[in-house]
């Protein structure tokens, strides 16, 4: 467990992070003395402009996400919310000696939540429709808890700490390599990919601390709602798409909601319809299995939702109840073999471009020939990657429940499906610039990904015609894949008996073609 106890839980939470912030600033502090030996360069008055910088970014920040909160996603502010949660609100507020935070809240269907602020005397929760439409008043309490967990932590303080040792060391790599011309020039390139390799650590470093935090938020959570399981059930409906059967009472409350604007497609995917605790499992099956959950988890801020939930139930024996469920399924097949074959696909590519040059480079009396056979070569491999990722049919009939259960899926790799639904909100909820919708349908909802192949095609979708679907019937066919958000690629959409169509891999294949035909020129008349 993560500690028993509030205090226990915040000293533990603090003695982390002062340890990570030290060892941090640790490095930081040598690597910077080490630089001053060797060139003399008094490296500590970037630092202190990028302090000054960061210090400006944190002070400003929650008046700008303001500002966007109002105007881009039409928030409102100090909402009228429920009597359950404004009076559990005002208790957490009282125990922790916290001001009450200002609510503010988003007419989407599509469920989240997040905080933000200086400290937890001026946080701000914001709120959408969709969380309580679809969660009940325990989950919903649950959920409000993790973000004031978030506020109490002062984790918006404490990762902006951490976050400015990256942000120097990249300053540093930037310096040192744009000056490797100079005489001494081969001293500063090493100075400058040691920086980089210390940039690339840290970042590291700072999103396992965010991933931590994120635990003990949900710790936080379970003290103060004595209730594991409902938050369980909640991170199920927010972060897998699913509902559960059960017998906890629906929320009853006015049309309110959660949304998290941080991350469009991160937390969209939400909860509808009813399944049963095999169905959780069932959808814990990739992240559990497959080998692209851990390396997209390394690159979050957030961890694994399956990893969330068994730290969560893991707690339910302290509170007199048993976990709601265990993930006790055995993985009957070895996916590594698939994943190391997209591995490959995915940096084909790339690998082509770098071994032509440097071939180019040995044989530069043939080097055009080289460059245009390596060109055709990469758009080849560039072509086998498109059709996996865009696989031509067919596209079955599905539902999110069963989508969600495929292993065999990633970034790379997708099932063509046909989906049948309601569109509820936007992609990323409230937000007046994002084309991207959720679609719910009998036993869960999905995030579609709406794409035409020119950005400001997009934006004027979104800002002129999305609306016009919200609340619809669609038929969608698709690409479905997960990376790690299970979401579908739009390929046409039917509404109403007409047809949109999304035009992104058609242009690609076209594109490509063009630079076939290009590549093949080069090698012919170099």
């Amino acid at each position: 467990t993560l500690g028993v106890g509030s205090d226990f839980m915040k000293k533990n939470l603090f003695g982390v992070s002062l340890l990570t912030i030290t060892c941090l600033y640790g490095v930081l502090s040598a690597f910077v003395i080490l630089i001053f030996i060797l060139t003399g360069a008094p490296v500590i008055y970037g630092i202190l402009i990028s302090i000054i910088i960061l210090i400006l970014q944190f002070l400003i920040s929650p008046i700008a996400i303001d500002v966007s909160m109002r105007w881009f996603y039409k928030a409102k502010f100090n909402y009228d919310m429920p009597d359950y949660l404004k009076n559990f609100i005002g208790e957490v507020c009282k125990k922790y000696n916290m001001k009450y935070p200002r609510i503010g809240y988003i007419d989407d269907g599509a469920p989240n939540a997040f905080t933000y602020g200086h400290t937890k005397n001026d946080a701000r929760i914001v709120l959408t429709r969709g969380l309580f439409e679809l969660l009940s008043e325990e989950e919903v309490k649950s959920v409000v808890a993790h973000e004031l967990g978030h506020a109490t932590h002062y984790d918006m303080l404490f990762m902006t700490v951490v976050q400015l040792v990256p942000l120097v060391l990249y300053g540093i790599y930037e310096i040192f390599t744009d000056n490797a011309d100079d005489d001494d020039s081969s001293k500063l390139a090493i100075i400058g990919i040691i920086a980089y390799v210390l940039y690339i650590i840290s970042q590291y470093i700072v999103l396992w601390l965010s991933r931590t935090r994120e635990y003990y938020a949900d710790s936080f959570a379970i003290e103060e709602t004595k209730d594991p399981n409902g938050l369980a059930l909640a991170l199920v409906k927010i972060g897998f798409g699913l509902s559960v059967k059960g017998s906890r009472k629906k929320n009853t409350a006015n049309a309110l909601g959660i949304f998290d604007s941080k991350t469009s497609k991160a937390l969209v995917v939400a909860a509808n319809g009813e399944i049963n605790v095999g169905s959780i499992k069932n959808a814990m099956k990739w992240e559990k299995w497959n080998t692209w959950a851990k390396i997209y988890e390394l690159n979050s801020t957030h961890p694994l939702i399956s990893n969330r939930l068994e730290a969560i139930l893991s707690r339910a024996p302290e509170f007199g109840v048993a976990p709601l469920f265990a993930f006790d399924l055995v993985k009957e097949n070895s996916y590594t073999g698939t994943f190391f074959t997209e591995l490959v696909i995915s940096f084909l590519p790339f690998l082509t471009l770098v071994l032509t040059a440097i071939i180019a480079c040995i044989f530069s009396s043939n080097a055009g020939f080289i460059a245009g056979l390596g060109g055709i070569v990469m758009v080849i491999f560039m072509y086998v990657r498109l059709f996996r990722s865009h696989k031509n049919g067919p596209y079955k009939e599905t539902n999110v429940e069963n989508l969600l259960g495929e292993v065999n899926v990633s970034g790379v790799t997708c099932i063509p499906v046909t989906l049948n639904g309601k569109i509820i909100g936007r992609g990323n909820p409230g937000c007046i610039f994002n084309e991207d919708f959720v679609i719910k349908d009998e036993t869960g909802i999905m995030f579609l990904d709406y794409n035409q192949p020119i950005v400001l095609a997009n934006k004027i979708f979104a800002l002129f015609r999305s609306p016009e679907y919200f609340d619809k019937i669609v038929k969608i066919r698709g690409w479905y894949r997960r990376s790690p958000v299970p979401y579908v690629e739009i390929l046409d959409m039917e509404v109403d008996g007409k047809v949109k169509k999304c035009h992104t891999f058609t242009f690609s294949k076209i594109i490509y073609a063009i630079l076939m035909f290009v590549f093949f020129l080069i090698m012919i008349f170099a």
